[in-house]
């Protein structure tokens, strides 16, 4: 009846409820949010709200308002129990994760207290065994004991089992302390106890300040035992502290600082000049322990000053130090390199030097060694120039010839070449005679100390008289093998081509005397021939190689000039690789054009070449400033008043420094 009631009695369809009414379904609010250090912000809070509407009594649509509801109690978790789906959609995921970790710790709190228990019943089930098997072993003892007769010795084996049961009679019995309880909380409820703690007006929980552990253990912490007990001693006596440990070794480098040290002995390095402050410092000593000694010595000298070597090496051996002298010109050492050993040397050929009178078939003798024609390249027929040329013979020994100019102006060039050489062919005209050059040249041979070989030219002129020759050389203390001396003379003719083998015989003989070895594998050295400027390639030296090999591409010093070998031509005009001892060879490479006479060094870097360089450039400056120093005006006027002195510029060009030579020489 009452269904079909209410199916009766229908509400008629209205478009709103009742009244049109605007209400807020959105509550705003603002709550202040506080942050450390005396921060806060407003935050605005928006709640949206649900409006559910019911059918009155009579039949009008109002609005239902939720009302608080009352809060439940919800029992704690349990382990173990797993709530189920309706209550886990209600959680957030912090909360989930909380619950979760809360279950995890009661379920190993648990298996804690239970392992323990277990360990606790097992210790107790072995400590009653052991009572127990103590106690009928003492009493297996006393029913054994006899009564008249001494007590035997108790077995060594049964000595320990004894004491053990007395000692661990005698000592207490250790209780197990009870396990605590662990509180377990909950993400959540940590969060709720901080928010709590943050309110303003409430105070805050004092909590107890951690204390430091102790790193040694203390005197009665843990179990007693035996062992423990014998160590006690040992253990109850405090080590040193840090404090001690830092004085006793503060101590110690007082004691080390206050003995007396034995003074070092040093090699001080002394150069030319050197300030106050660096010898000080190479003799490592004080400052003022120098001046002093400069002062007691009657030198009143600063820190900075700069002192003389003499000085310097009186301090050093005041001091007790060894001095050692160095100068600019140590730059210099160990430029010709290490002595050879005679298992590095080989045979090398002789270096032969013609020198003879202007005019008196120097060069046509050379020419005819060398089966070419050099004469017609001089200016008017005479020799101006070093020519260096490498013969090699039929037998396939080679000899290197120098070719000198016989002019009376090229003396200077003629030294060079008796200087470098190893044999000296003395030509002499057989129609001519000793001339004043070949008397110069004879002179140069025996400063040289280089043996000579008398070759006696133009025998194929009908007034030429060889006897009267050998007469003149005796003059001149030459005496030949003929008259019974020891000097070897060949009667040759370059025109005719006669005896000139006898004339290559004579100089390997000589040669073979002389024994001439030299080392191809060591760096090179030599000595600059001729030097000049030519166009299109530089300045251009003849060298004439004495030890070692020359190659392209080495790194070379020459007089006061260095370069890096370029080129590399020999005496007939072609390009090599490399040049063996005794060879002549134009290098091309040079910064600079040498002077004659130079001495050619190589050099492993460019560096160490610079270094040699420079300095002979301003020992050769300092010495052209000392030359040239003029006096006073008046000392000129009064010398050209006189007479005495007349001043002309002269601009002198000469195509090698040989001709500029004798030119300067003459003038």
């Amino acid at each position: 009846m009452t269904e079909s009631n209410d199916q009766d009695r229908k509400t008629p369809l209205k478009l709103s409820p009742g009244k049109l009414e605007l209400k807020k379904t959105v509550e705003t609010g603002q709550v202040r949010q506080s942050f450390s250090h005396g921060r806060s912000k407003v935050v605005t809070v928006e709640v949206r709200k649900k409006r559910t509407f019911a059918t009155g009594a009579g039949g009008v649509l109002h609005e239902v308002k939720d009302g608080p509801r009352p809060a439940e109690f919800e029992p704690p978790p349990q382990p173990g129990v797993v709530h189920d789906e309706h209550h886990l959609h209600d959680l957030t995921t912090g909360e989930k994760a909380a619950r979760v970790r809360a279950l995890q710790d009661a379920l190993k709190a648990e298996e804690e207290s239970r392992r323990r228990s277990a360990d606790d019943d097992r210790r107790r089930a072995a400590e009653e065994e052991f009572r127990r098997l103590a106690a009928e072993e003492a009493a297996r003892l006393r029913q054994l004991e006899p009564e008249p007769e001494p007590e035997p010795p108790a077995p060594v084996t049964e000595e320990p089992a004894s004491s053990v049961v007395a000692d661990v009679q005698a000592a207490p019995e250790v209780v197990a302390a009870p396990t605590p309880v662990i509180a377990v909380k909950t993400a959540l409820e940590e969060e709720e106890e901080e928010d709590r703690g943050k309110r303003p007006g409430r105070p805050t929980p004092h909590k107890p300040v951690p204390v430091a552990k102790r790193a040694e253990p203390r005197r009665r912490e843990g179990k007693l035992t035996i062992t423990a007990a014998l160590d006690d001693d040992d253990r109850g006596q405090r080590g040193r502290s840090l404090a001690a440990v830092k004085r006793a070794r503060e101590r110690e480098r007082l004691k080390q600082m206050q003995k007396n040290t034995e003074k070092v002995i040093r090699d001080v390095i002394v150069p030319e000049t050197i300030s106050v402050q660096e010898l000080a410092n190479r003799m490592a000593e004080r400052g003022a322990d120098v001046i002093k000694c400069l002062m007691r010595n009657g030198i009143m000298a600063t820190i900075n000053q700069v002192i003389d070597a003499d000085t310097a090496e009186l301090v050093v051996t005041d001091f007790g130090h060894n001095v050692r002298r160095v100068a600019e010109s140590d730059v210099e050492i160990g430029l010709s390199g290490l002595v050879d050993g005679d298992e590095n040397l080989v045979s090398r050929p002789p270096v032969v030097t013609v020198m003879g009178h202007v005019d008196h078939g120097k060069t046509s003798l050379l020419d005819a060694l060398r089966a070419t024609d050099v004469v017609s390249g001089e200016a008017g027929g005479i020799t101006q120039h070093i020519g260096a040329y490498q013969v090699t013979l039929q037998g396939g020994q080679r000899i290197t010839f120098i070719d000198t100019p016989g002019h009376e102006a090229f003396t200077a060039m003629r030294a060079r070449g008796a200087k470098v050489t190893d044999i000296v062919v003395l030509v002499v005209a057989a129609d001519d005679g000793i001339m004043p050059q070949t008397v110069e040249a004879i002179r140069h041979a025996k400063l040289a100390k280089v043996p000579i070989i008398v070759a006696i030219n133009k025998i194929d002129k009908p007034d030429a008289n060889t006897a009267r020759v050998r007469q003149e050389l005796l003059q001149h203390e030459l005496v030949t093998e003929d008259l019974g001396g020891d000097v070897l003379a060949v009667e040759v003719s370059a025109k005719k081509r006669i005896n000139l083998d006898k004339l290559e015989e004579a100089i390997l003989l000589q040669a073979e005397i002389l024994d001439l070895k030299a080392n191809p594998e060591r760096s090179a050295q030599g000595v600059v021939i001729e030097a000049k400027m030519e166009r299109g390639r530089g300045s251009v030296a003849t060298v004439l190689v004495q030890k070692g090999t020359l190659k392209v591409g080495d790194v070379f010093v020459a007089g006061s000039e260095w370069g890096r070998v370029r080129a590399l031509v020999d005496d007939r005009g072609n390009k090599i690789d490399a040049a063996g001892p005794a060879s002549p060879v134009e290098v091309l490479g040079l910064q600079g054009t040498p002077a004659a006479g130079d001495d050619f060094i190589t050099v492993e870097t460019e560096m160490r070449a610079r270094e040699v360089a420079d300095y002979r450039q301003r020992k050769e400056r300092e010495a052209k400033v000392a030359a040239g120093a003029r006096g006073t005006l008046e000392q000129m006027f009064s010398k050209i008043a006189a007479g005495e002195a007349r001043e002309l510029p002269v601009v002198i060009k000469g195509d090698v420094q040989g001709s500029v030579e004798a030119i300067v020489s003459t003038l």
